[in-house]
């Protein structure tokens, strides 16, 4: 039988992920599993002795008659631990498909959109050594490169929130121990049973032997994944600039120097930033299109969700404005579009006469006349004519009212009434870049 884990012990396993704030808040994911609970556990006797607090955030997915009643199980748990506690409901989710995989990117949103409402930074996740190895072996089926070899990070940025798994070193065993030494018992979801799933059949086959000889293979393929983030970031640094209107210029030498697989990465870094995907281009695709950037053929390109233009010398990345989402806002609603610009509708709703009436979409080859330079003086970078059908533009009743990045508005409209700015973004090197003040991109 393992040892539990004490509370010196958890402590070294948090210290690597610091700095947290003087009187830290911290979110924890609680689904009733022993995982979770041991993780919530833990973290509410770490954050008690520096006088900070916690949040457990149970997902009710909707998926098995008896989920409602186990959050609310969870939520008793967790009060009597000392934690705060909410339940964040999944609308509709899907009854057939790949349903635990947009169950983990449904959660994953739910869970992030209530640290922001908490104003948590640090997001507390479960996922163990076991956990580690099951995602080496699914990522090497599905033939993942580097990062996908790499299996998950102790910690990375999402949106602006700290996602921590201080767990990763620990086989699940030695957390179910520590839940016996406090005298807890756990939920046993059945799903993590069903053969149906690929993570289940892995289980009944791995022992623990196995998990750890993987966990160290995951580990060694990080150390290389975090060997190559820095000479990609460095190279980004030297040879990329990114425009505040969400669009960035390469020098071609990025691409023809670097050796093929950090070029590659380098690549698939900008293409996600530009492009709002929420991972890099990869395979085929992205090493035909490297290949032909480099051959300097002078065409246009298309790849993840992005038009690629020679220009001055260099690559003009752009988005694709036919592949940009439009969507609804409310006023005073902050929301993010299109993963990369973070906007916010200023106004009461007493203020229009139709509230639901707006919307967020690319301007696209919109009618702008009736628009005009904003009243308030700004400092707005000229922005490249072919990334302008992409901007962010404010509707209402379907005409545009606000173009903040050139800064237009109609006579009736403040800028301070809409801001609409570019959010940091994660290339495929996992460093973090805001985008720029376009200073070197020709309009």
């Amino acid at each position: 039988m393992p040892p539990p884990l004490d509370e010196a012990a958890f402590a070294a396993l948090m210290a690597p992920l610091e700095p947290f704030e003087p009187r830290p808040l911290l979110a924890c994911a609680v689904s009733g599993g022993p995982d979770s609970l041991a993780l919530l556990l833990l973290a509410c006797r770490w954050a008690a002795a520096r006088g900070g607090s916690v949040l457990a955030l149970t997902v009710d997915h909707g998926l098995r008659p008896e989920s409602a009643d186990e959050a609310s199980r969870v939520g008793e748990i967790a009060r009597r631990l000392g934690a705060a506690h909410r339940i964040l409901a999944w609308r509709d989710p899907p009854r057939h498909g790949p349903v635990q995989e947009a169950a983990r990117e449904a959660r994953l949103a739910l869970l992030a959109e209530a640290c922001r409402d908490a104003g948590c930074l640090h997001l507390l996740l479960a996922h163990h050594l076991d956990d580690q190895a099951e995602t080496l072996l699914l990522r090497l089926a599905r033939g993942s490169g580097l990062d996908g070899l790499a299996a998950m990070a102790p910690q990375r940025r999402l949106q602006g929130l700290r996602l921590l798994r201080p767990l990763l070193s620990l086989p699940k065993a030695r957390l179910e121990a520590t839940l016996r030494a406090a005298g807890l018992d756990w939920i046993e979801d059945p799903s993590n049973r069903d053969p149906r799933h690929e993570r289940a059949r892995l289980r009944r086959v791995l022992t623990a032997a196995d998990g750890a000889a993987l966990a160290a293979a995951a580990a060694a393929f990080a150390g290389l994944r975090g060997w190559s983030e820095g000479q990609v970031a460095d190279a980004l640094g030297r040879a990329a600039l990114f425009h505040p209107a969400g669009c960035a210029q390469l020098d071609r030498a990025l691409l023809r120097d670097l050796p093929e697989p950090l070029a590659q990465r380098a690549l698939g870094g900008v293409l996600q930033a530009v492009g709002g995907a929420p991972y890099p281009p990869r395979g085929p695709g992205l090493a035909r299109l490297l290949a032909a950037l480099r051959r300097e053929s002078g065409r246009p390109a298309t790849l993840g969700g992005c038009r690629l233009l020679p220009r001055d010398g260099g690559v003009l990345v752009v988005r694709e404005a036919a592949a940009v989402p439009g969507i609804a806002i409310r006023p005073g609603q902050t929301l993010l579009w299109d993963r990369r610009f973070r906007a916010r509708l200023a106004l009461a709703e007493a203020a229009v006469e139709s509230p639901s009436g707006f919307s967020l979409g690319p301007l696209g080859e919109a009618d702008r006349r009736g628009l005009g330079p904003g009243p308030e003086a700004r400092a707005i970078p000229p922005v490249p004519g072919p990334a302008r059908a992409a901007l962010p533009a404010l509707r209402y009743l379907d005409a545009v009212v606000a173009v903040p990045h050139l800064n237009l508005y109609r006579s009736d409209f403040r800028p301070a009434e809409f801001d609409c700015v570019a959010a940091p973004c994660e290339s495929a090197s996992r460093s973090y870049f805001t985008f720029g003040d376009g200073a070197g991109i020709l309009p």
